[in-house]
């Protein structure tokens, strides 16, 4: 049997938020492959959470930029060692130095911004000349920038402590509508911000994929389930389906039956089932998509609606304006997300990332 140390206990224990015993349990069962343990966890629902904020230790902060005409949005992550940092007043003006570069420039990436000219000098030289000054290593880990295409629009978001940013470009049929969508699209970043989307929608699952997390939440909720049974409280419904890639027209045809079959047992007028049915099936749906709420856009209930899924939301909107409205780019950042904490400190890595 493989040796189990305590830190390696601990470790996966930070990483899940499971029980000591569950870990040491799991990693003895995996033969002390921490990745392996993370996956048992999860089928056996005693993960509770990925934690990713809390295997992070990165500082400093997002800033945006979007252009008057909500045609391109830039976003750039600036990593220090320290938030004390970040908030110092040379940090926070190389951050808007830094973003209206990258807005003006046709850059991509972090790694061409070090060839670009700041204040007489190459990006990279100026950028050692703040370290020097303020005290801290610093990196400009990443960029991102969305342009808006045809008649589309793009606007962003970032957080008021500059750790999470969102832009969100739509696109549209008609000029004219694009214009009215900014504060709208604005909102839909705000949603992003909050409620942390991975993908815009289902479409970039695969069968696997699906497959693989409906075990994990299965198990999730049926641990769950233990504890609102022994408090009396009303149990979660264990799905049969946990996405839209599921949904097939078959299967939503096949419920319409036993919904039918049901009103007509309730004894329910059937010129009347064409009223009931539709909304019924909505909540079908909205049962049978928790992966889709977790990890998409579309799939999220809006946070300023939440009786209507954004994809229900971007549908009143279309109808509204008489047009078809689509989300068609989105990037979310958090500050210092991927940076895992390793043997070695954040200080080492950004002196890595400089060196």
């Amino acid at each position: 049997m493989a040796e189990i140390s305590a830190q390696l206990v601990k470790q996966l224990r930070d990483m899940t938020d499971a029980g000591m015993m569950d870990c040491k349990k799991a990693l003895v069962e995996v033969g002390g492959d921490l990745e392996k343990a993370v996956e048992y966890l999860r089928e056996k629902g005693l993960s509770k959470a990925a934690k990713k904020a809390d295997r992070v230790a990165a500082e400093g902060a997002i800033s945006i930029q979007v252009s008057k005409d909500f045609k391109k949005a830039s976003m750039v992550e600036i990593n220090s060692e320290t938030d004390f940092v970040a908030k110092n007043d040379g940090f926070r003006e190389l951050s808007a130095k830094t973003i209206t570069m990258v807005q003006d420039s046709n850059i991509s990436t972090a790694e061409e911004l070090h060839s670009l000219e700041l204040d007489g000098a190459k990006f990279e030289e100026y950028l050692k000349t703040q370290i020097a000054k303020i005290g801290e290593n610093i990196v400009v880990r990443r960029i991102a920038k969305v342009e808006a295409q045809g008649s589309g629009i793009v606007n962003a978001y970032v957080h008021s402590n500059g750790r999470v940013g969102v832009i969100i470009a739509l696109k549209c049929q008609n000029e004219a509508n694009a214009k009215k969508l900014a504060d709208f699209t604005k909102n839909l970043c705000m949603h992003a911000a909050a409620m942390k989307p991975q993908v815009i929608s289902y479409h970039s699952f695969d069968r696997d994929f699906v497959n693989t997390e409906k075990t994990a939440i299965i198990a999730e909720l049926e641990k769950e389930n233990e504890e609102l049974k022994r408090l009396g409280k009303p149990l979660h419904k264990i799905p049969q389906y946990i996405s839209q890639l599921e949904l097939t027209d078959a299967i939503l045809a096949k419920q319409e039956e036993v919904l039918k079959a049901e009103l007509k047992a309730q004894g329910k007028p059937e010129a009347i089932w064409d009223k009931i049915i539709p909304g019924q099936i909505e909540r079908f749906k909205a049962d049978s998509t928790i992966l889709d709420q977790r990890l998409t856009l579309l799939g999220q209930f809006f946070v300023m609606d939440d009786k209507k899924t954004i994809a229900q939301v971007l549908a009143e909107k279309s109808k509204e304006l008489n047009d078809s409205i689509e989300v068609v780019e989105y990037v979310r950042f958090e500050l210092g997300e991927g940076i895992e904490k390793q043997a070695s400190n954040f200080a080492d890595e950004v002196a890595a990332q400089l060196g």
